[in-house]
């Protein structure tokens, strides 16, 4: 037996117990049935803006994973912009982060189109518009060069563990193309929460591009899963469950990329995983349909732009809203108007019952969302009041 998967005989074909499989495939697939239960009644326009949460959420944390830390309001500000929602306040967005986003849109919106060399080397082409990773220039839209050895290595140098080294950069343009043979065809017969599985295995063990890898294969399981439910809207987050789960991620890929080929336990942990997420974004759909309702029942309430666009941000915050509470300044700042203004638009505001004084009062007087401005609490669910 080699030391990889990849170097198996049998590679690339992969070997799984279908019977262990049984439970956590139904527990994901009974999470997913009620997720979509939930939200086959929803407007267009809800439906978007959990669209709009839960994509800003997605870029986020695969790029987190990464240790890539993004501005959530850049993400934000992306994701608004090519959904065609109001941009109004949100600041300009940086080539990558746009980038970043365009391929998981790319991904999932556009599902139902072919995967193929020319559709890999684009997106990667979009995560490095540079052609730099950090201070680093790299190959962009090509894969690895001929001689390239791929590790993925920790520890500090001289100490350094290496979990995984790459099949050969000279393979690669093969190894690739049996991958998209594999997934218009073979694949076609699997249950396709398995061939999502399947996909971001193959691909985080071929490693084909210098840098961008991770991110590549959450895109292509987006891909894979927007296919299984026919449907480029997302209504979860599996990057931010795997990142939440980040250790034992890299354990179970470790254990499959290493072992004998039967990559049930891999399985089993992205089934799990998956059935986490669709679970985990039951939260975000109930802060958005409470924001909704929010919008709702204020519909005859006389705001104007500012308000409206200060509110907004604060329900977009979540639950908590902005730390240390909206204040003359920072509302000032979001409505891009003078503290005169601001004042007399947060003690409307406040008449009108959409905002609370927080007790400190004085110099330093700031406001919170009232949880029970409507019945419901803002940060999703019926309020007890």
């Amino acid at each position: 037996m080699g030391r990889y998967i990849w170097e198996l005989e049998q590679w690339p074909r992969l070997g799984w117990d279908s019977e262990t499989l049984l439970s956590p495939l139904a527990a994901a697939r009974l999470a997913q049935g009620r997720l979509m239960g939930r939200t086959s009644g929803l407007g267009l326009a809800i439906m978007r803006d959990v669209h709009a949460a839960v994509l800003t959420e997605e870029t986020v944390r695969t790029a987190a994973i990464e240790g890539e830390i993004l501005s959530r309001e850049s993400v934000r500000s992306s994701v608004a912009r090519r959904l065609g929602l109001p941009t109004a306040g949100l600041p300009p967005v940086p080539r990558d982060v746009d980038g970043l986003v365009e391929v998981l849109l790319d991904a999932t919106a556009g599902h139902e189109r072919p995967l193929d060399h020319e559709r890999v080397h684009g997106w990667h082409a979009a995560l490095f518009p540079t052609g730099f990773s950090g201070m680093r220039r790299i190959r962009v839209g090509e894969y690895r060069p001929q001689g390239d050895v791929m590790q993925v290595v920790s520890g500090r140098p001289g100490r350094q563990r290496i979990h995984f080294e790459a099949p050969p950069a000279e393979r690669m343009v093969d190894d690739m193309q049996a991958l998209f043979d594999w997934w218009r065809g073979e694949s076609g017969g699997l249950d396709g929460l398995v061939r999502a599985g399947l996909a971001h295995l193959r691909f985080v063990t071929l490693h084909p591009f210098e840098d961008g890898n991770g991110r590549l294969a959450r895109a292509l399981t987006d891909m894979a899963l927007a296919q299984d439910e026919q449907s480029g809207v997302r209504l979860y987050s599996l990057s931010a469950q795997i990142e939440a789960e980040r250790s034992d991620y890299y354990h179970a890929l470790e254990r499959a990329q290493r072992g004998d080929g039967n990559v049930t336990p891999w399985l089993c942990w992205f089934l799990g995983s998956y059935a986490r997420a669709v679970q985990r974004s039951e939260a975000e759909l109930d802060r958005v349909l409470s924001k909704a309702r929010f919008w709702q029942h204020h519909s005859a309430e006389p705001l104007n732009d500012r308000q409206r666009k200060v509110l907004g941000r604060l329900l977009d915050a979540g639950p908590g809203g902005f730390e240390g509470g909206i204040t003359n300044r920072k509302y000032a700042g979001i409505a891009h108007t003078s503290r005169a203004t601001a004042q007399r638009d947060l003690a409307k505001l406040v008449a009108a019952g959409l905002l609370v004084q927080r007790p400190s009062g004085g110099r330093s007087t700031s406001y919170d969302l009232s949880r029970h401005a409507d019945g419901f609490d803002v940060s999703g669910g019926p309020s007890s009041a």
